[in-house]
């Protein structure tokens, strides 16, 4: 997965673009009547404004999904933004406040600058991430103690979740995957333990009257580093073909997960 330290490049990649088009809008503004900052503040305005309106019109298409956890909603690290909503009340604000208060052109320029860098490197970024990361050839253990090949789940969209039982946001994310795993069986689920062993993560599981299929251990952890994991839990969404469609650091909740699985069948 491709991320800096502990955190995934497409946040990073989104607060650069952020930069950028305060860079641009300064830059372009004049000096006179303090030009530059109110053009600079428009611009961080509206780039605020246009996340949470990306995150409410996400909220809203996928209401159902949100409504058995409402807290959810405002972990705006679980991700889920509608893109072009989010566009479009940055434009609007940008609009709206520019018209009397601050130079628009810069502003317009500047915004225009920053979606242009986030949008050519999200594509960039999604590019190398699916030629760069496949489905680890390699066999892990089933709580019988017998080898489990990744490779025997090639051919159907799959679910990788890297966990451990120590892990709070693991525990409480457990039952959503649970769940999911029930209500998709045409999507593949395995459950990758990180470093533990057999006694304890059987302990865990009996503890929390847990039941899921494909429980794995990788004592090694073998996973997180060939995929490139920094923390857990992370989720890994693989395609039939075996192709990295998308990755989730951190705890998933029940919305989140559900739009994963869209985009997979």
């Amino acid at each position: 997965m491709i991320s800096a330290g502990p955190f995934p490049l497409m946040a990073l990649l989104g607060l650069v673009a952020a930069f950028i088009a305060w860079l641009f809008a300064r830059g372009l503004a004049t000096a006179a009547d303090g030009g530059r900052s109110r053009a600079g503040a428009v611009v961080i305005d509206a780039f605020l404004l246009g996340v949470l309106g990306a995150r409410a019109a996400h909220v809203l298409r996928h209401a159902g999904d949100y409504l058995p956890d409402p807290m959810s909603i405002i972990r705006l690290g679980d991700g889920g933004y509608a893109v072009w909503a989010g566009l479009a009340v940055a434009a609007a604000y940008a609009l709206w406040r520019t018209w009397r208060h601050a130079p628009r052109k810069p502003v317009l320029l500047g915004l225009a600058a920053g979606a242009a860098f986030w949008a050519v490197g999200g594509m960039a970024l999604f590019a190398l991430q699916r030629s760069s990361i496949v489905l680890p050839d390699i066999a892990l253990t089933d709580m019988q103690g017998d080898p489990a090949p990744l490779s025997a789940h090639a051919g159907r969209p799959l679910v990788v979740n890297l966990w451990a039982s120590w892990c709070g946001p693991c525990r409480r994310e457990m039952p959503t995957l649970v769940r999911a795993q029930a209500e998709h069986p045409r999507i593949g689920f395995v459950f990758a333990n990180q470093g533990e062993e057999l006694a304890d993560v059987a302990a865990y599981l009996r503890a929390e009257a847990l039941a899921p299929g494909n429980i794995l251990l990788d004592p090694e952890s073998e996973l997180m580093r060939l995929t490139g994991a920094r923390a857990l839990p992370t989720t890994l969404f693989f395609d039939a073909d075996g192709r990295l469609r998308g990755a989730h650091m951190g705890e998933l909740s029940r919305a989140t997960l559900e739009a994963r699985l869209r985009e997979l069948q």
